[in-house]
């Protein structure tokens, strides 16, 4: 969201804040203070720089890109018509789904979207960089082609470039393997590309099932995912300066233009930004489309979420020693060479994020005093700055994120990347690892020691550091180098205070909560009959449904159904047909049940409306902060089940009818092009 006025009041908030710190708040007593102090001050100062600098993008103009999407979509569906236009052809599609591993059920999933997608003229291409037999076999009997190579060199962009001289259509999507487009992908997208000039069509990232934070926490209506604000507010703001960032999957590329600039890039394991750097360089134009249009899985455990993380930031940083560093590429404005330097180097702002995080360390453990307040400093200056940034942060991420739950991602990945750095400014950068996308056996696995160890040693030093600031409380004349204020041993026990409560949280997400299936379970609220009764279907997945029985006949509906059994097979009637089911579970006026021998008719039916109607996956707004505060506290201090019946993690998804589609022009004949094998 664009306001200017917001702006403007946190850059004054900030002027006069930092002003203050630089001129009054410093202690340069002696060399170990004074160092500490200084080195704070810098820590505060690269924070504010960058997160302004994103700020300042916002204040390029709206290119309003939804109106133009629904033009350029309204033209499409006029010549799909069979009386539309013939003077401007349909472009080919070849739809890339890359794969290296992941579960072969997974990939069907995906391969079932891409081939559904209401658009003629597509050809789906699976490309396998394991070459497995039994994906050759899936995409025979599924009619799409199959494309393996011997080696596995550059990783994901060699096998997507192993490919590229086999393709002859004129556009090319790219779906990683765990990803479903929604049927409208193509519509939505293709009629951007009519203007010569556009280049890539990029489009949100969205998941189906909950990342690891949340889930284990099961704050799935209280904490949004991590990667909303990218593409509800960084993406947009990019747009505005023409600077879009590719995500690697659910976009589009224009093949003439891919080419031109050699291919996806290979000097870096974030291919996908790199290869949007070389596109933009070149004159072409990156666009983002603000839609949800396809939704992959997140991460499994909380493991997979760090090395997810670390490998983007190895990836983005080793971009700056390829050909495609704004810094050297020509072909950029300076707003663009900025804008993409910007979202290189925010990866470094974990060196004084840490640095902050240990502040209350320095005073408590070590008795270094960095800085030096009053209250009246405290109230005049710092509150004002702190709490605008706090009460601005949903309005600037489009309602995406609240101020201080979204730390809990920070604290996790905050040790790991500081090593990713380090590792890159050694010149020993991350190998290219593709996220885990199955189960450990039995859905269980033993929490990383890498990733909580670190932060069990962080919040013991910060309870160590509370013990000795409430000490000095009581005894100002204790062991600090410098006289501390009440105001700067306020500050210290508060931050100190949070700062132990988010490594709590960190730690417990660490554990992650046993589940016995990979498949996602959505929320929904949908009116059913089961058996004649009638319920409340409260969430649905591939494998099941969990329902609730309503008020008025909970008491008839506990009796048919304990009469029953588990083994009785039960009626659904959902959506004007009868599903089969049988009873697994029940607790109260809540059953769960399984299907029980589906029709192949009712599966396609079933993942349609699971994965692919239009109009699935919702634009949720971040709840109300002090609310959600409040779970959290409770999450912290109550058992975390296993995710099992009716205490699932659940995805909202809007299971509206689809919309009734135009008829779609025949499709030709695909040109010719030889099968890899």
């Amino acid at each position: 969201m664009r306001l200017p006025w917001a702006v403007a009041l946190l850059a004054l908030l900030a002027g006069r804040y930092w002003w203050w710190r630089l001129t009054s708040t410093l202690v340069l007593d002696d060399w170990l203070s004074g160092s500490m102090s200084v080195l704070v001050l810098l820590a505060e100062t690269w924070l504010l720089a960058h997160s302004f600098l994103q700020l300042g993008f916002s204040l390029a103009p709206d290119p309003r890109i939804t109106p133009r999407a629904d033009r350029a979509a309204a033209r499409l569906q006029r010549r799909l018509e069979p009386a539309g236009s013939a003077s401007l052809p349909l472009p080919w599609v070849d739809v890339l789904i890359p794969t290296c591993g992941e579960p072969l059920e997974l990939v069907e999933r995906c391969l079932l979207g891409c081939l559904a997608l209401t658009y003629p003229r597509a050809q789906v291409w699976l490309l396998d960089d394991a070459a497995r037999p039994e994906l050759k076999a899936l995409c025979r009997r599924l009619g799409c082609r199959y494309s393996f190579r011997r080696g596995r060199e550059h990783a994901k962009a060699g096998n997507l470039n192993h490919v590229l001289p086999l393709l002859q259509g004129e556009l090319i999507a790219v779906f990683d393997a765990d990803v479903v487009p929604l049927n409208t992908f193509l519509l939505r997208s293709v009629g951007l590309f009519d203007e010569p000039r556009v280049a890539l069509v990029q489009s949100p990232q969205t998941y189906m099932t909950a990342d690891p934070v949340i889930r284990n926490l099961r704050l799935e209506g209280w904490l949004m995912p991590d990667e909303e604000s990218f593409y509800r507010w960084i993406e947009p703001v990019r747009q505005g300066v023409g600077a879009v960032v590719c995500a690697g999957t659910s976009f589009l590329v224009r093949r003439s233009a891919l080419l031109a600039v050699g291919g996806f890039d290979t000097g870096t394991s974030s291919e996908d930004l790199a290869t949007g750097i070389r596109l933009t360089a070149a004159g072409g134009e990156c666009v983002y489309l603000p839609e949800k249009l396809s939704a992959g899985l997140a991460p499994f455990t909380a493991s997979a979420l760090v090395r997810q993380r670390c490998r983007w930031a190895s990836g983005t940083l080793q971009t700056l020693r390829t050909g495609a560093s704004p810094l050297r590429i020509a072909g950029l404005t300076p707003l663009q060479r900025l804008a993409f330097l910007e979202g290189i180097l925010h990866w470094f702002n974990a060196l004084p994020q840490l640095l902050l995080a240990l502040m209350p360390l320095m005073i408590g453990v070590l008795g270094v005093l960095p800085l030096q307040i009053t209250a009246a400093g405290l109230l005049r200056y710092a509150l004002p700055f702190f709490g605008a940034q706090l009460l601005l942060a949903r309005w600037f991420s489009n309602q995406a994120r609240t101020g201080l739950l979204p730390e809990l991602y920070r604290w996790i990945v905050l040790i790991p990347l500081v090593a990713t750095i380090c590792r890159w400014a050694l010149q020993r950068p991350l190998r290219f690892q593709v996220t885990p996308k199955a189960l450990a056996i039995a859905g269980r696995q033993a929490a990383d020691p890498r990733l909580w160890l670190p932060l069990l040693v962080l919040l013991l030093l910060q309870l160590l550091a509370l013990l000795n600031l409430f000490g000095w409380a009581q005894d100002p004349t204790g062991p600090a180098l410098a006289p501390v204020t009440p105001a700067s041993l306020a500050l210290g026990v508060s931050w100190s205070l949070i700062n132990a409560l988010l490594l709590l949280l960190a730690l417990r997400c660490c554990w992650d909560r046993p589940r016995r299936s990979a498949l996602p379970w959505f929320a929904v609220r949908e009116p059913a009959c089961l058996d004649g009764q009638p319920v409340l279907l409260r969430a649905i997945s591939e494998e099941g449904v969990e329902l609730a029985l309503a008020p008025g006949a909970r008491q008839a509906g506990q009796v048919a159904l304990s009469l029953a059994g588990p083994a009785s097979l039960l009626q659904l009637t959902w959506g004007q047909e009868c599903w089969p089911l049988q009873l697994a579970a029940c607790r109260g006026h809540r059953l769960g049940a399984l299907w029980s021998g589906l029709s192949p008719r009712q599966q396609r039916t079933l993942q349609q409306r699971l994965y692919r109607q239009s109009g699935l996956w919702p634009h949720r707004r971040a709840p109300f902060e002090p609310l959600a505060l409040l779970a959290v506290l409770g999450r912290l201090l109550s058992p975390i089940p296993p995710d099992d019946w009716f205490r699932r993690s659940l995805v909202p998804i809007q299971l509206t009818a689809p919309a009734r589609s135009q008829r779609p022009v025949p499709p030709r004949a695909y040109p010719t092009a030889e099968l890899a094998v």
